[in-house]
């Protein structure tokens, strides 16, 4: 119960050297490849995932816009791979790091504004200053929509690290209270029992819709500006 409860979120080291590097690289390790004509029943249904999700993302593009659909499902693969397997006993989540989820959001962001400011400056523009704006809001409504505009790549990070990092705690929290009382009231324990596996499963639900919505919203930025 003294532990501390953000051991979990420091970056491990192995013989001095940070490993989330390996720890990063692990996640495409264990999406198999397609070798032979006819694919055994994971492949399939991994296959039909992906199209699945790539469907739902791109419909709403034009071409251009479909031109971001590998890095996309790439994301969401790597993002959903990456929060599961940190739910496992003893392991490391990345995404619990702002600093990481800021490498993935400032990038995609960026990419995406660069590229409406190339090819639909007007449009983009004009998202600076809406329509039938009186003349004295004019300065003030242009700092405000700079604002959120930058801050959007923040407020990608800040979702995802907050929800895993909220879930791990509180898992960690129930997980310990458990151990607690499996020595003082057995009907006590198996109720905080429950309750942690159904926090688990909640958990599993969490780890893919942060992925979901992380990718969604890069592709709504992406739609914005292409």
């Amino acid at each position: 119960m003294n532990e501390n409860l953000f051991a979990s979120f420091i970056a491990p080291t192995i013989l001095g050297l940070p490993a989330a590097v390996l720890i990063i690289l692990f996640p495409p390790l264990l999406i198999p490849a397609s070798k032979y004509l006819i694919n055994n029943r994971l492949i399939t249904t991994q296959q039909w995932l992906v199209k699945l999700t790539s469907k739902q993302m791109m419909a709403m593009h034009n071409t251009k816009g479909r031109t971001w659909s590998l890095m996309l499902v790439s994301l969401i693969i790597f993002i959903a791979t990456t929060n599961l397997l940190g739910l496992l006993p003893h392991s490391f989540t990345p995404t619990t790091q702002l600093s990481m989820n800021l490498a993935m959001a400032i990038p995609l962001w960026a990419g995406a504004v660069i590229m409406g400011f190339r090819s639909k400056i007007k449009n983009a523009l004009a998202h600076f200053l809406p329509q039938g704006t009186p003349t004295p809001l004019i300065p003030m409504l242009v700092i405000i929509e700079t604002i959120s505009l930058l801050i959007q790549p923040m407020a990608l990070a800040v979702r995802l690290t907050a929800n895993i990092t909220a879930g791990h705690l509180l898992m960690h929290l129930i997980g310990s209270a458990t151990l607690a009382m499996s020595t003082i009231n057995l009907p006590s324990t198996l109720i905080i029992f429950t309750i942690l596996i159904l926090l688990t499963i909640l958990e599993i639900a969490v780890a893919l819709i942060q992925a979901y919505v992380f990718t969604l919203l890069v592709s709504l930025y992406l739609h914005d500006n292409t």
